[in-house]
């Protein structure tokens, strides 16, 4: 009966969820108190029902409930239990299961955390994520359910795919949705707003902390899906613009357009209706991953086969919740005003310019990703659009942003001279250059793409660490800085350290595939790797071809890594599972590919890579995370209730 408690509890999601929305809105524009008060224990009675289903889905996973559809097709009773766990949301129906819980979670938080808040506000808020959340169920019950019986019960499952049988998956889809759904709550602040009529600077403070919050998570979860891709596919790549890897990609970067918007609708009352928009496409484009992921429009190692008609739901819902948004936002936005001015040449300019380029670098993303399937659905042929599109577009659009947020930091608010500007900042560009053009030569090779990589790198490093030295010496308190300056600037280094990374992972890295039998040897980037064993080794739910390749730097051996090559009980197809040894910086990387030949000349073929400050493309995205942790943490947003109601 645990599946079936499980279903009910979905069920009567729907009954708390529906009340919520429609008494969340219909309360504060009636001025009824009683219905407003409902909002909190309903988001809190909701997330409850919600645990309790995937507790009970947990349950038939764990313990092996094969007569549960969902848990035969994504489990079996060899897998390890951590990936009985992560098998949950290994598929379609969990991991809808998972956005709903990660959708309740954020409104529990909404309503333990916003006491500072007036209760129209919350009340409303609570109210359009309930409207969201009897979407998502509609969908799970209708055409997603994960607790259907089967008739005939298997005597074992048909096992997790064996790609997810890695810890990192284990952690990356509940980090990635989080980051997604979190999206839906500035997009809830924002609907609020325009339901009161009132975009103000209070609105943006109190959305603010919500959207950079969300924007940590999903960071940090196109992080570790990257990290996992290059350890974990045997290719050596760390970013392939795949669809779903790009359905990830714009959320953030137009959720990294706002919560720079929100700062100065926050501060000067400006960019209103600009700040609406952006939290609006911000969720939209959550949803659009959603719906590429589980459409079956698309084939992807991220994505969900699924049955189109689904996706045909997902599109439905995402077509009703942007064109009531956006007929919202058209009847309201005549009416809201943005007050104060401001010098072309001030921070406001500088921060709407870098907005205007995160925008379109988002539109490139989605064009290249959508276009091959609008030319698809129209049976215009097949199109591929790879790499050399997405590197052609987003660099030329990354570089002016990187230039730009620097003097966006040093320019003062409502007008500054050329000047002022120049006196400032002078000194650092001359030093970056220098810094920029010497830094490849020691590196290798003189390389003009590289240095200007490094160059912009250095740019945001050096302006920010005297940005720092400048606060520290003409404040007095210094200790008593808001924690969003610390956050502005540890994220702002961590995207030049992520692009230190990139440009020299991207200029200096060596790879070779090669032929190798027992003794054979082979050089990459100043290491020797010498094969000197393969044996077969037996896993919990697979076999392995273990391989033992020493690894040399001159004579000395430094380590001896272990590639594998994985054959699976449950899949025809085998997995490669690399040997990576990690440097600060350098990876040196080895990939066991096919056997060639058997015994006695027996010969494998082996990939091995040497990659440059490779590691510093995640670490940069660490730092990235903990400046926006600072900054969501500050004082600032945790007023009390008075002054909130004041502001209204």
């Amino acid at each position: 009966m645990i599946p079936e408690l499980g279903h009910y509890a979905l069920i009567l999601s729907v009954f708390v969820a529906a009340p919520l929305g429609l008494l969340g809105i219909w309360g504060p524009a009636s001025g009824r108190y009683a219905w407003m008060a409902f909002a909190r224990p309903a988001a809190q009675a909701l997330w409850a029902l919600t645990v309790v289903a995937f507790a009970c889905l947990t349950y038939a996973f764990y313990f092996n409930d094969f007569s549960v559809s969902y848990v035969a097709q994504h489990s079996n009773s060899q897998l390890p239990g951590i990936y009985r766990i992560a098998g949950v949301w290994g598929g379609h129906e969990g991991s809808l299961l998972l956005w709903h819980l990660m959708l309740t979670s954020w409104m529990l938080a909404v309503s333990l955390f916003s006491r500072q808040l007036p209760d129209e506000m919350v009340a409303r808020v609570l109210g359009v994520l309930g409207l969201v959340a009897v979407g998502f169920l509609a969908f799970m019950l209708i055409t997603s359910s994960p607790f259907v019986r089967l008739d005939q019960v298997p005597a074992d499952g048909r096992d997790l795919n064996p790609l997810l049988q890695d810890p990192g998956l284990v952690f990356h889809p509940p980090l990635l949705y989080m980051g997604y759904v979190g999206m839906a709550i500035p997009f809830a602040f924002s609907i609020a707003a325009l339901l009161n009529g009132r975009l103000d600077a209070a609105w943006a403070r109190w959305s603010r902390p919500w959207g950079t919050v969300a924007w940590i998570f999903l960071t940090m979860g196109i992080a570790l899906g990257s990290w996992w891709a290059y350890y974990e596919l045997g290719w050596g790549g760390w970013w392939f613009w795949d669809p779903v890897e790009n359905a990830s990609f714009l959320p953030w970067l137009v959720s990294t357009a706002l919560i720079h918007s929100l700062a100065v609708t926050e501060k000067r009352g400006l960019f209103r209706n600009w700040t609406i928009v952006l939290a609006i496409s911000a969720f939209s484009l959550s949803l659009l991953g959603t719906f590429l992921v589980r459409s079956g429009v698309l084939t992807s190692v991220h994505a969900f086969a699924s049955d189109p008609k689904r996706g045909i739901f997902i599109l439905v819902f995402l077509a009703v919740v942007v064109g009531s948004s956006l007929t919202l936002f058209a009847a309201r936005a005549s009416k809201v005003a943005s007050v104060g001015s401001f010098q072309p040449l001030s921070r406001e300019t500088l921060l709407l310019l870098n907005n205007l380029l995160l925008g379109t670098a988002a539109a490139a993303v989605l064009l290249g990703t959508l276009y091959p399937l609008i030319v698809d659905a129209l049976n215009l042929g097949k199109l591929s659009v790879g790499p050399p599109y997405f590197n052609a577009v987003i660099v030329p659009l990354m570089a002016p942003v990187m230039l730009l947020m620097v003097v966006g930091t040093y320019a003062r608010w409502k007008g500054d001279s050329l000047e002022a500007i120049a006196r400032k900042l002078g000194p650092i560009a001359a030093l970056s250059v220098v810094l920029g053009c010497i830094a490849p030569l020691v590196a290798g090779h003189w390389s003009a793409l590289v240095a200007m990589g490094l160059t912009l790198a250095f740019w945001i490093i050096l302006s920010s660490l005297w940005d720092v030295v400048r606060q520290i010496r003409s404040t007095s308190q210094w200790r008593s800085t808001p924690w969003s300056f610390w956050g502005m600037h540890i994220a702002h280094i961590g995207i030049a350290v992520t692009a230190i990374g990139i440009t020299m992972v991207k200029g200096y890295e060596t790879e070779r595939d090669v032929r190798m039998a027992l003794g054979d040897t082979v050089a990459v980037g100043g290491y020797t790797f010498k094969l000197t064993g393969i044996r077969k080794e037996q896993g919990p739910n697979y076999v392995a071809d273990r391989g033992e390749v020493q690894l040399l730097q001159g004579d000395r051996l430094l380590r001896t890594l272990h590639p594998e090559k994985r054959a699976y009980a449950s899949s025809s197809m085998p997995m490669t599972e690399a040997a990576i040894d990690t440097g600060w910086t350098r990876d040196v990387y080895v990939s066991l590919g096919e056997q060639l030949e058997q015994a006695p000349n027996e010969a494998w073929a082996v990939r091995v890579y040497h990659k440059p400050y490779v590691t510093w493309i995640w670490g940069g995205c660490l730092l990235m995370a903990f400046g926006g942790l600072l900054a969501a943490a500050d004082k600032r947003y945790r007023r009390k209730k008075s002054l909130a109601a004041r502001a209204l």
